[in-house]
């Protein structure tokens, strides 16, 4: 039987700051202009050099241990359809050995990751993990 190597909960709350931080666009509006109340929203969208989202999901994962972030990876694998959760060991193998730089590096740079993710948590579930 598959065992994920943190609970269902903590997945949530990562796909939460994984879709906070993929909503936002860098900078690319030097001078906002007009109306002062209508900038908030425009600057609420836009990564600024002192948001601490990116660093803190950043930092999140790359406290977790080799087994934790391997399963990451193999979790958005499944959620993409790259793997079946009946190969779970095989699949956090394969992300082990093709591990190359930051894990958090890797999952930010992929589009739709908090999506894959829970796609990926929720195939797990139905084929039942621990």
């Amino acid at each position: 039987m598959a065992a994920l190597p943190f609970n269902d909960t903590r997945i949530e709350e990562l796909v939460l700051r994984f879709n906070a931080v993929m909503a936002k666009e860098g900078t690319d509006i030097s001078d906002l202009g007009g109306n002062a109340t209508d900038d908030e929203v425009t600057a609420t969208l836009q990564e600024t050099e002192g948001d601490l989202s990116r660093n803190e999901i950043t930092q999140e994962i790359e406290s977790m241990n080799d087994e934790q972030q391997d399963a990451l990876v193999a979790l958005f694998w499944i959620g993409r359809g790259d793997a079946e959760p009946a190969a779970w060991e095989q699949t956090k193998a394969l992300a082990r050995q093709q591990h190359d730089g930051l894990v958090s590096r890797y999952l930010l740079g992929r589009p739709m990751v908090g999506e894959y993710l829970t796609e990926g948590l929720e195939k797990m579930l139905k084929y039942g993990v621990d």
